[in-house]
């Protein structure tokens, strides 16, 4: 497991990817995770582009699988979908024949960050040109958005 994270157990002095290779636990959790990555993937297949992002397989029990969502509107979204998707991955060799949906709200904590400001600041000259043009142009919506952006741009 060349791609796991290599950190080591004071106490022990056993890798965590040691430990997941070679302890009975270990090797079933990462034959689970693998087996609910690969529903993930079969369930994505047959999920809107705008959805995808936001569902996750959390359990597979038997015939029944379980996802979360971040909200009820993806809910509400995901169980229009559910039907179809559950004969999808039956045709893709997955034993569901039920999907229950769950919310959980923790999930979009992580997702929703401010944008980050891309926007430069404007040099001296560039400054001078806008005021300049707010001179040029009469009162209406340009000129009170040139006095926005002189405002905002300033150095205070």
């Amino acid at each position: 497991m060349s791609s796991v994270v290599q950190h080591r157990s004071h106490s022990a002095g056993v890798s965590a990817a040691d430990w997941l290779d070679h302890h009975p636990q270990g090797a079933g959790l990462v034959q689970a995770a693998h087996r609910l990555l690969a529903a993930q993937a079969a369930l994505a297949a047959k999920l809107p582009p705008a959805l995808k992002p936001w569902v996750r397989v959390a359990r597979m029990d038997g015939q029944q699988m379980t996802v979360v969502v971040p909200g009820p509107a993806h809910a509400a979204r995901l169980r229009q979908l559910t039907p179809q998707a559950a004969r999808h991955l039956q045709d893709a060799g997955w034993p569901v024949e039920t999907i229950v949906v769950r919310i959980d709200a923790a999930m979009g904590r992580n997702v929703t960050q401010k944008p980050q400001r891309l926007a430069q600041p404007l040099d001296a000259q560039a400054l001078q040109a806008f005021e300049a043009l707010g001179r040029e142009i009469g009162p209406g919506p340009l000129a009170q958005a040139i006095d926005t952006l002189l405002r905002r741009h300033r150095p205070a």
